[in-house]
């Protein structure tokens, strides 16, 4: 497979690519995202095969704008609904109870990770091709891409677009906290504290 890469400007030349089950890489706010449509199953598998990442991983669901989110969740609990107000876009993923409509590439669980990244380039793609499965744009357990050209030295021959934004602004990954018990619980730990988080509850 030949892997493009393009200014990310050239978004008709993504959805093209998404709607033959292609997959893409991405900036965000955070690090390169490689995404699919978040319905398209075999789509989200090829995710798991470029990357070589184990499939009892769940992949992330990211969308452009709050109003997707029922798209993708349901029962949202009300810390997540808070958390989105304060957070979003910006560089928070919650974990909450998933549509049963989703694919099972995208989580074997009950719950699905979910946020708006505060990105223009990504958002532009999120509101143009609906919400997406999207995880970082490299090998699993290496380092999370900054650059087009470090997604391309991971991907090349992997994957057949990515769009290059430049140099993300965050760095790191998002910081994911689970949303379904009666506290915020941190997963993985990134730009946005717990104690931040608890202050935003009041």
């Amino acid at each position: 497979m030949k892997t493009e890469i393009l200014p990310a400007a050239n978004l008709q030349r993504a959805l093209d690519v998404l709607k033959t089950g292609g997959i893409v890489a991405f900036p965000t706010d955070t690090v390169y995202g490689l995404g699919a449509p978040a319905f398209d199953n075999p789509a989200i598998e090829s995710i798991y095969a470029a990357k070589d990442r184990p499939i009892e991983k769940a992949i992330p669901i990211l969308i452009g704008d709050l109003s997707d989110l029922e798209k993708v969740a349901m029962n949202v609990p009300d810390m997540a609904l808070r958390f989105a107000a304060r957070f979003w876009p910006g560089p928070l993923t919650c974990v909450i109870p998933k549509q049963p409509t989703l694919p099972p590439a995208v989580s074997a669980t009950p719950t699905v990770a979910v946020r708006i990244p505060n990105h223009p380039d990504a958002l532009a793609l999120l509101r143009a091709a609906g919400p997406m499965a999207v995880t970082s744009a490299n090998i699993s357990g290496a380092q999370s891409p900054t650059t087009a050209q470090e997604v391309y030295e991971q991907l090349n021959g992997r994957i057949p677009l990515i769009l290059d934004g430049g140099r993300t602004p965050g760095g790191i990954p998002s910081t994911l906290v689970d949303c379904t018990g009666d506290k915020p619980v941190i997963l993985r730990e990134g730009p946005i504290a717990l104690e931040t988080l608890l202050a935003a509850l009041g």
